[in-house]
């Protein structure tokens, strides 16, 4: 009895839901998403498909969709994905969510380049290099990362971060980048008139959001994402390998998040389970459709101006003739 097997079985493959009810159980998650399983269950009888709570569960759990709040994030991230007409169900959903998101102060974003979030974070210390820095960005829609490693921490190397990394991408995918938030670090507030980073943030026209005092959680996308990077890349990458200089631990850094951005699934809001750079490619057109919204407002609005604006008489226009015929 000692040596018997007690691992979990095998599931039976044959046991599994049909195919044509599986797909009904998801699109019925996104279309009623405050149901429970019960209610999907008896939703499902209706239509024909017999399926059991606890199936309607099993099918949910097989594709994150296990809770209210994940059945939300799904139904959000389809409808900006692919414009789509929502249900009077849905839509009183997703304003029940964004007032629960309102009173819990979470970070509202709607594309990509809306809100970026920066952090500086500290690797350790090398004998041969040094204390390492690391400063990094996340785009908080798509939670596309860049990282760089410095041997300091202070305002210019936070404004190198987007000058030299973020900026560049950013206009390369014609995607601009509107709001960044940071901590209250020294690195990222001062005088505006003699600090590099909010001189270069007013510069490129960047707008500056703080974390609340001594709540490092508000910014916890970084947070999350330095326990990410700790546990899949520096601990292991200081195992395997003694660095000498910062630019060879950069270099195998950016191997890394190349991986991280384009090749590894993302479970966090908006992505969907894609990965961070797909995830951009597929919302980048509502950061690029905002923008010429703006655009075609400004323009109107200067039309207006111009239409308000009262035409000048004849007398006027020609430098006031009318006072200078009667002198």
């Amino acid at each position: 009895m000692a040596l018997q097997e007690i691992s979990r079985r095998k599931p039976c493959v044959k046991n599994r839901i049909e195919e044509h009810i599986e797909k009904a159980v998801i699109e019925l998650a996104l279309e009623k998403p405050a149901y429970g399983q019960a209610r999907a269950a008896n939703d499902l009888a209706k239509r024909g498909m017999l399926i059991s709570p606890a199936g309607v569960r099993c099918v949910w759990l097989r594709h994150d969709l296990e809770t209210f709040r994940k059945r939300l994030k799904a139904l959000e991230t389809k409808a900006a994905q692919e414009n789509l007409i929502l249900t009077e169900d849905q839509l009183r959903a997703l304003e029940r969510a964004r007032e629960e998101k309102q009173a819990h102060g979470e970070i509202e974003t709607e594309h990509p380049g809306y809100l970026g979030a920066q952090d500086t974070y500290y690797v350790g210390t090398i004998k041969s290099i040094g204390r390492i820095y690391q400063q990094t960005f996340l785009d908080t829609y798509s939670k596309l990362a860049f990282a760089k490693l410095y041997d300091r921490k202070n305002a210019l190397v936070a404004a190198d971060l987007l000058n030299d990394r973020v900026l560049p991408f950013l206009e390369e995918q014609n995607v601009p980048l509107l709001r960044v938030l940071t901590d209250r670090g020294t690195e990222y507030c001062g005088n505006r008139e003699c600090h590099e980073y909010q001189l270069y943030l007013a510069v490129e026209n960047i707008d500056h959001s703080r974390t609340k005092a001594k709540s490092p959680q508000t910014n916890g996308i970084c947070e999350r994402f330095h326990r990410t990077m700790q546990e899949e890349f520096y601990s292991v990458a200081f195992r395997k390998k003694l660095y000498r200089s910062l630019e060879e631990l950069q270099e195998d850094l950016d191997v890394w998040l190349c991986e991280y951005n384009e090749k590894r699934e993302h479970s966090g809001k908006y992505c969907y389970g894609k990965t961070p750079w797909q995830t951009l490619l597929d919302s980048k057109h509502l950061a690029q459709a905002k923008m010429l919204d703006s655009l075609t407002a400004t323009s109107s609005s200067d039309a207006e101006e111009e239409r308000a604006e009262p035409e000048r008489s004849p007398a006027k226009r020609s430098g006031g003739g009318a006072q200078g015929a009667a002198a």
